[in-house]
């Protein structure tokens, strides 16, 4: 499993030696850092109460991704793909030393369904870039596929259990 799981990270991290793109990905991960998804929060409240709702179920369901992710990361202690493997390229800033489960995924999951949720006009803009925030993730070398498979597996129930327990 980790050696297969290794493959498919260097055949994503082949990604960086094309320039486009290498700057595509990075642009995502600067998005992911929180600018879109604090943007979007901020902007939600002038679309009325209806936004302002979502901006909250937003807001509460990133504040517990942070705890959440915080903690498992210091449970788990992954090393980063780039730390551990030499033959993965890092070609992007991490936010801090250990890669299990992945926040920006986890973060960009969550938010993209709640917003999708609440505005399903937004998924043509969200959907693809949740998406390119996740690959970001695996080709700039800073997590392995199943950080990236468990961010979003926990976004998504984060999602579902904000829906549920702060409906809009």
């Amino acid at each position: 499993m980790d050696r297969a799981e290794l493959n498919l990270c260097r055949q994503f991290n082949a990604l960086v030696h094309r320039a486009g793109a290498r700057q595509i990905f990075q642009v995502a991960e600067k998005l992911g850092d929180g600018i879109a998804w604090y943007a979007l929060i901020a902007l939600l409240p002038f679309c009325g109460r209806h936004g302002a709702l979502v901006a909250l179920q937003m807001a509460v369901s990133g504040l517990a991704g942070l705890l959440l992710y915080r903690y498992l990361k210091r449970t788990f202690v992954r090393e980063r793909p780039f730390i551990t493997h030499t033959a993965i390229q890092q070609a992007g800033e991490p936010l801090d030393r250990f890669s299990f489960p992945s926040g920006h995924t986890l973060h960009a999951v969550c938010f993209t369904i709640l917003a999708v949720n609440g505005f399903p006009m937004l998924g043509w803009v969200l959907l693809p870039l949740a998406a390119t925030i996740a690959l970001s993730r695996v080709v700039l070398g800073l997590h392995y596929p199943t950080d990236v498979l468990v961010g979003a597996l926990i976004g998504a129930g984060m999602a579902i259990a904000t829906l549920t327990f702060l409906p809009a």
